[in-house]
């Protein structure tokens, strides 16, 4: 499935992430819409910083009366905010300066895939975290992983010091565009509609997505990347995918994109798979694989260079199987950057050198700069960067 451009047609409160560019970056014809023109001034700012109105009506190919008058509207909405004159020599009236005003308003994002507590944080217009909450989960599943979730979004507000412009939420599990959770088997849950219990809740805008395809976002938002075709790969007990190509999300119609950890890798007979199957990537990779092997050479009675040694190998060869897992998707969507998130200690080193040499080899890559695989600089808030992304696009149309 293609990309599918921005829809204008639809009202801000109601457009979602998925399948469409994630930021605007030209007028539209004379039919467009106010709030799409509004979204070409916002994300001029919150890309660029402080402009005068001329500067974003030539960056935007707006005229400066349509400028001056939404400007005049988000500035009373205390979206916008005067910096005061640009400094400068040039004789005559100097430019009045305005930028995103990014302590105007406030987002609730929430992480929902941990596996031990869920988290929340209030995040400022300027992507900034004013305060974080979490609250442990116990086991939960089905209405009592419900009523956390809430519980964690009700603590995040009383947080909150500024007006709030929405919530966003990375859950685990199937998650359509209408923000239901078709189908998430760590939280018991099916067909449950997450963002309408949300809003029902709290009265504000709520946008809901799969983790990883919340962390996908983070990474194009808030992340050490100028690519705008990123897969980023979550490994943890289980292995997902979020995918962004040409600035766009990449979903599937039936919103099981990017589940990949199933995948079967290589042709030998590997690990046993908690599926029941064999050589499963998420048998390969995963988290619980790695450990449990890596603890099985300790705890032999070889020399150290012998557990080194295996060490090594282990670690190399898991990397060989995501190397290979991930050649033919890098190479049909023309990825340029691989971005990895879980455990650095085992997920670099040899783990990531094997990866990255078997999808150089494996891809035909001229120039190794010309494919990128790395870990996440945002850690484990990736996820909650990821919400904010949610709020932001979903509510101002930028990222």
């Amino acid at each position: 499935m293609s990309p599918q451009e921005y829809q204008t047609s639809e009202p801000m409160s109601s457009r979602v992430v998925s399948g469409r560019a994630l930021r605007p970056s030209a007028k539209l014809l004379p039919e467009a819409t106010r709030a799409h023109n509004r979204s070409l001034v916002l994300q001029t700012l919150y890309r660029s910083g402080p402009q005068s109105r001329a500067d974003i009506a030539r960056t935007t190919e707006l005229t400066r009366v349509t400028v001056s008058d939404l400007v005049a509207d988000l500035i009373e909405e205390r979206y916008i905010v005067e910096r005061g004159p640009r400094e400068g020599s040039r004789p005559g009236k100097r430019a009045t300066l305005i930028d995103l005003d990014r302590d105007g308003h406030q987002m609730i994002a929430v992480d929902l895939s941990g596996e031990d507590a869920f988290r929340a944080a209030v995040v400022s217009l300027g992507g900034d975290i004013v305060a974080r909450c979490e609250i442990a989960i116990e086991d939960a599943r089905g209405s009592d992983a419900l009523d956390k979730a809430l519980e964690v979004i009700d603590e995040a507000r009383g947080l909150a010091t500024a007006p709030l412009l929405g919530v966003g939420v990375g859950s685990p599990g199937i998650v359509d565009d209408a923000g239901v959770i078709r189908v998430a088997v760590s939280l018991g849950w099916e067909d449950v509609n997450l963002r309408a219990r949300i809003t029902a809740r709290t009265g504000l805008p709520a946008s809901v997505a799969n983790d990883v395809n919340a962390a996908v976002l983070a990474e194009h938002s808030f992340g050490e990347t100028d690519s705008d075709d990123i897969m980023l790969l979550r490994i943890g007990h289980g292995v997902g995918a979020g995918v962004i190509v040409g600035g766009a999300t990449f979903r599937g119609g039936r919103f099981w994109d990017g589940e990949i950890g199933h995948v079967t890798v290589g042709t030998e007979q590997g690990p046993l798979c908690r599926c029941g199957r064999t050589s499963c990537l998420e048998a390969w990779v995963g988290v619980p694989h790695l450990t449990a092997g890596l603890a099985d050479i300790e705890a032999s009675d070889d020399s150290d260079d012998a557990k080194a040694a295996a060490r090594t190998n282990l670690l190399r060869t898991a990397g060989e199987h995501l190397g290979i897992a991930l050649a033919p998707i890098v190479r049909t969507l023309d990825l340029t950057d691989v971005v990895l998130s879980g455990p650095t200690e085992l997920l670099g080193g040899d783990f990531m050198t094997s990866a990255h040499e078997t999808l150089l080899a494996r891809t035909m890559t001229g120039n190794p700069g010309d494919l990128s695989l790395r870990m996440t600089t945002l850690g484990q808030d990736n996820v909650l960067f990821g919400a904010v992304v949610l709020v932001l696009t979903g509510q101002l149309g930028v990222s």
